[in-house]
């Protein structure tokens, strides 16, 4: 019986990831169809997420502010504040029409253009300052890469930017996707 439930058990999680490697390659290829879209709601999540961060920022902040000192809680509630005031910046724009929530969508895939330009030259400096170390050249590689993703994001005109982070989130659902499906049908097999 314990046998039965085991294999029933790795059935229903198989299906499982099999079902979630599917969803994300749906969502992934429906992103890359509609970049402009997708690029919406992910905004829209990380302004809910600032949100709920600074919500939780300032109750823990408020909870602790008697075991830190007056600057540290000081300066953890005006993160926190930065937060929720951001996010509900984000929303409001949203709710104000297409052009200032375009404008919140660009601005946010500028910013990512940034982050990635400022880690492409890191990891590129960090991977050759340890060109004694084997496998070097991936780093070398990946931040080259990221450097290059980096400019062609922050020199792309404001249409361009619309797309960017629904193809950057379509392309990492697709390979999640395709990662859950290969991992699936390895490591769920059926036994003989």
């Amino acid at each position: 019986m314990t046998s039965d439930r085991a294999e029933s058990g790795l059935g229903s999680l198989r299906s499982f990831t099999v079902a979630e490697g599917i969803l994300l390659l749906v969502l992934g290829v429906l992103a890359l169809l509609f970049p402009v879209i997708a690029s919406a709601w992910v905004t829209v999540v990380v302004a809910l997420a600032f949100l709920v961060g600074g919500i939780v920022g300032w109750v823990n902040g408020l909870n602790r502010s008697r075991r830190l000192s007056r600057w540290h809680c000081f300066w953890r509630l005006v993160v926190s504040t930065l937060f929720v005031v951001t996010g509900g910046w984000i929303i409001q724009q949203f709710s104000a029409g297409l052009v200032p929530a375009a404008t919140q969508v660009a601005a946010l895939a500028f910013a990512i253009g940034i982050v990635f330009l400022v880690e492409g030259v890191v990891a590129t400096i960090v991977s050759l300052s340890h060109r004694e170390m084997a496998g070097w050249g991936w780093g070398l590689a990946n931040g080259i890469v990221t450097l290059i993703l980096g400019l062609l994001i922050i020199t792309m005109k404001a249409g361009g930017l619309l797309t960017v982070l629904g193809i950057l989130v379509g392309i990492s659902f697709l390979f999640s996707g395709v990662d859950l499906l290969v991992f699936s049908a390895a490591f769920h097999e059926p036994e003989r």
